[in-house]
């Protein structure tokens, strides 16, 4: 399932001529295009689906939403097991060296 998931805005920056940000999903930190929403701030909250931000939200609802999702199992199902992936990283890391 892909869901819409509310997310804050932790840095803005632009690559390749698109306005990117950095943000965080309850612990889980994504690369976001901003496009559709350009004037969006660091600090601030949007819905993203698919890596775009697509409306601005309040922090008192996306922190709600957020902890609903987490308590339902959705953000594992839909970021995965951020340590898990971490470790996945490491090992491959050091399968390289």
């Amino acid at each position: 399932m892909c869901l819409a998931v509310p997310g804050r805005v932790t840095e803005i920056g632009e690559r390749d001529g698109t306005r990117m940000a950095v943000m965080d999903f309850g612990g889980v930190v994504k690369d976001v295009c901003l496009e559709y929403l350009p004037d969006l701030a660091v600090g601030e909250y949007a819905i993203v689906h698919v890596g775009f931000a697509l409306q601005r939200l309040d922090e008192e609802s996306a922190r709600s939403t957020l902890a609903l999702f987490e308590e339902l199992g959705l953000l594992q199902e839909e970021f995965g097991d951020p340590w898990e992936a971490a470790a996945v990283a490491g090992e491959a890391e050091e399968a390289g060296r």
